[in-house]
């Protein structure tokens, strides 16, 4: 008896499950799908039966434009005057259009391309344009007579020396130069030419030791003016010996020097040197005289420049070779020791087709540039190849005399994106 219980109970849940599970084919989706087109066929059926509908389905099939795959959808020709989409990826518009958005085009074409190395420098004086101010003999400061930072002019006074060996050499020029003067006087005739030729020796040896000691023509000239004896003082000026800027002064008045202590330094800055640091397999492709560009550390003006050197011994720490770059700094916008960056050119390629780099863009993982065909725009993929300064290779994809754009490649971009967005949305 308990087994026909049991036996019942089970047909009793087998029952009910059967009851509440829906059937397997509800579960099916091609099922369910089916059924929905059925029931979107029959609505539209009911509908073509409605008045007046034929005439809005054509104009409905009227206003709406093909994508290109057979299928019926929105297209642009609402109005909006911007741009039309036509086959699928190109864009419609007019040179009038292209100009008021900014777009610019241009014909592609060969052209020799030069390849810009970049590479750290740092600013230094330049040797050409540099002097030194230094004493010839032992002599004690007196005066200064120019300070740091200042603009001399050559033959200006800098310093005033005093010297005990200057003394003694500017009254034997005096005495030597009166006695010249009087056996010039009496001639040939009256003098012996031993005694002659003596006095003239004389003269020229006094006249030698003051200006080699430091005292220039003008000075000697003044000194021998007034011929006199209380005037040989042992007092000098050392002067400038070129135009520039006052880049070193370091002494102090009173102080005692010896021969070769460098008391200034002078430099015309209008015109810097910068040394760049290349690897010797690099500044081996750079010529004398190739143009170059040189930027302030962290700044954004270039200013031009050219090679005007190259070192051929190697930095013994960095193992690279120096390339020095002269450059105009009449703005003083580089002093020495600013570190720079430098950009060098290197000699001209042979003829290849290139396209400004503003032209290629990046789409769907590929460079990519807009040809022009009349008024439509066609995303080209490219393989490009080296990049020069502003200028792209393009190694496939584009022939020569082709038009592309040029400038707004970004703006067209943008614009096939949000078609392919509108049309995602509306499938």
């Amino acid at each position: 008896m308990s087994k026909s219980f049991l036996g019942y109970r089970c047909l009793g849940l087998v029952f009910v499950m059967l009851l509440v599970m829906p059937p397997a084919w509800s579960q099916d989706p091609d099922h369910e799908a089916a059924a929905v087109s059925g029931e979107t066929q029959l609505r539209e059926a009911a509908a073509h039966d409605e008045p007046g509908h034929e005439d809005d389905h054509d104009e409905a099939d009227h206003d709406e434009v093909g994508h290109g795959d057979g299928e019926e959808g929105h297209g642009h020709g609402d109005g909006h005057g911007e741009e039309e989409h036509g086959e699928e990826g190109v864009l419609r518009m007019d040179a009038a259009r292209r100009q008021a958005m900014g777009v610019l085009t241009a014909i592609a074409k060969r052209r020799p391309l030069r390849e810009e190395i970049t590479a750290p420098g740092e600013v230094i004086l330049n040797a050409y344009r540099t002097a030194q101010v230094t004493p010839r003999i032992s002599a004690q400061i007196m005066a200064r007579h120019a300070r740091l930072g200042e603009r001399v002019e050559k033959g200006q006074p800098l310093v005033t020396l005093s010297s005990v060996a200057m003394a003694e050499a500017q009254g034997g020029l005096l005495e030597a130069h009166v006695e010249w003067r009087r056996v010039k006087k009496l001639g040939r005739k009256v003098v012996s030419e031993r005694r002659y030729i003596a006095a003239q020796v004389a003269r020229q040896q006094a006249h030698a030791r003051v200006r080699a000691y430091g005292m220039t023509e003008a000075q000697i000239r003044a000194l021998l003016k007034h011929g006199d004896a209380s005037r040989a003082t042992g007092e000098f000026e050392l002067l400038a010996p070129q135009a520039g800027t006052v880049i070193r002064d370091d002494f102090v008045v009173g102080e005692f020097i010896e021969p070769g202590r460098v008391l200034f330094e002078i430099s015309d800055e209008t015109v810097l040197w910068v040394e760049a640091q290349l690897a010797p397999a690099l500044a081996a492709r750079i010529a004398d005289d190739a143009p170059a560009r040189v930027r302030p550390d962290g700044g954004t003006a270039w200013v031009p420049g050219r090679v005007v050197q190259r070192h051929h011994r190697l930095d013994e720490t960095t193992r690279t070779l120096s390339v020095r770059v002269e450059v105009e700094n009449r703005d003083d916008l580089f002093h020495p020791g600013q570190f720079v960056e430098v950009a060098l050119q290197t000699a001209e390629t042979a003829p290849l087709l290139a396209v400004p780099r503003a032209a290629v863009i990046l789409m769907e993982g590929s460079p990519t540039v807009f040809k022009v065909e009349g008024d439509e725009l066609h995303p080209q993929p490219v393989e490009t190849g080296q990049i020069r300064g502003d200028w792209t290779e393009i190694r496939s994809g584009l022939a020569p005399g082709e038009e592309i754009v040029v400038q707004g490649v970004f703006v067209l971009k943008a614009l096939l994106l949000k078609s392919k967005m509108g049309e995602g949305h509306a499938h």
